[in-house]
């Protein structure tokens, strides 16, 4: 469930292929389209189905149609069909299972391409607490404003609960600062949503998935 192939500038990924592979993938043939998935951590059907983006692209920019698992049958959804928005398609919320996607791309040098993808992850290093396991950006950002500026404004930048803390470096990821349980970051996820609607009247909706919650 990890293949990647292409067929003229259309490249067709499955599922478990991570998206790092995928955009690197791309490069290596010489088409561009899926640079700002570089450092995107995760797998390409978690991807499609979140319609994963950073620095201005996202996947539903690219994507020609997706097959899945959705009411029991297999079924290909082209980009309308999957309704794409921010961090949200279909799928996800019917409950679908991406197997594979197939992505439109354009041709262009494949160093031209690669140096784009070396700037997008400088500016990550650079902006993310990338030296500390977390699961990415905790929060979705709000209409008309950015969570991690709710979050610092609050005075919450490098709030802990046990092992979990809202990171120094960017207050938008709640990162592992050693010996992290569930419960703590579960915990400190909940006292943000609490003091960013108290100050600000704003519902701060997590981008992370939680699943397995007692």
């Amino acid at each position: 469930m990890a293949a990647i192939v292409r067929s003229g500038d259309t490249i067709t990924a499955w599922a478990g292929a991570s998206l790092a592979r995928v955009s690197a993938f791309a490069q290596a043939s010489g088409l561009a389209g899926l640079e700002f998935a570089s450092g995107i951590p995760g797998t390409l059907g978690g991807g499609c189905a979140m319609n994963a983006g950073a620095y201005g692209g996202q996947l539903s920019d690219v994507l020609i149609d997706a097959r899945m698992l959705l009411d029991d049958a297999v079924k290909t959804l082209t980009v309308e069909d999957m309704q794409m928005g921010y961090r949200t398609s279909l799928p996800l919320r019917e409950g679908g299972i991406v197997i594979s996607a197939r992505f439109a791309l354009t041709p262009d040098n494949p160093e031209s391409i690669a140096e784009r993808m070396r700037e997008l992850n400088a500016r990550r290093r650079d902006k993310q607490p990338l030296n500390r396991p977390s699961a990415g950006s905790t929060f979705k950002r709000p209409e008309g404003h950015f969570a991690g500026a709710l979050i610092e404004q609050s005075g919450l930048k490098g709030y802990r609960v046990g092992g979990a803390q809202v990171s120094e470096k960017h207050a938008g990821f709640i990162v592992n600062a050693g010996g992290a349980t569930a419960k703590d970051i579960l915990t400190l996820i909940g006292i943000v949503q609490d003091e960013v609607l108290t100050r600000f009247g704003v519902h701060l909706e997590t981008e992370v998935r939680i699943l397995g919650e007692d």
